[in-house]
């Protein structure tokens, strides 16, 4: 059996590559990244320029709910809470 071992960076690179968009937060618990923004500035400096924009995170937890149950406090006013999401530009 080969010897085959998930890498996180790899697999949010590769995501990101496919046009997809990405939160700190879902590089965390989608990918195992344990330290996102160093992934993205190794990303950088391959050649890729990463654009961000911000977005509420209601967003970025209807994202993460397609894979995992992601349920926020209640009172969280999620809605009105700004988070930053980031691309691959091409």
């Amino acid at each position: 059996m080969p010897n085959a071992s998930y890498q996180p960076s790899m697999a949010l690179r590769e995501h990101m590559l496919n046009g997809e968009r990405v939160s700190l937060l879902e590089a965390m618990l989608l990918f195992g990244v344990q330290n996102p923004n160093a992934e993205f500035d190794r990303i950088k400096k391959d050649g890729f320029l990463i654009k961000s924009d911000r977005v509420p995170m209601a967003k970025i937890l209807r994202r993460i709910n397609e894979y995992a149950v992601c349920k926020p406090p209640e009172q969280l006013p999620i809605r009105e809470i700004q988070m930053t999401e980031y691309w691959i530009s091409r």
